[in-house]
């Protein structure tokens, strides 16, 4: 495999991010917006989706779909975000700059999976 090595840490980062989703479920849980239902399963369906898109990531022959997958999850994850800004108990006790940071780091970690293509 001739993959940069900054592929695995993003890769890495995808597959570790989806565990937490097993192990830690509550945490997530917490932060979904009310208007979506069922948020367990949303949760384990969202650490699923980042543990196989951090998989496919690694093999040339699904780097493409990973990517764009990769991309399409972190715009519906811009729901999260920005639902984390609406109140005191939506954002978890997160002080508010770093809620207002990740904004932009969505959009850096969408054009860092871009710059694969």
């Amino acid at each position: 495999m001739n993959n940069p090595w900054h592929v695995y840490l993003m890769a890495g980062m995808y597959i570790l991010a989806g565990v937490m989703h097993f192990v830690k479920p509550n945490i997530y849980m917490r932060i979904m917006p009310r208007y979506l239902p069922n948020h367990k399963m949303l949760v384990y369906i969202s650490g699923l989706a980042e543990i196989i898109l951090g998989l496919a990531l690694c093999l040339p022959g699904t780097r493409s779909f990973a990517i764009y997958g990769i991309i399409a999850m972190l715009i519906v994850f811009l729901l999260v975000h920005f639902y984390m800004l609406s109140s005191q108990k939506a954002s978890a006790g997160i002080p508010k700059w770093i809620l207002v940071l990740r904004i932009p780091l969505q959009f850096g970690l969408m054009y860092w999976a871009w710059w694969y293509l």
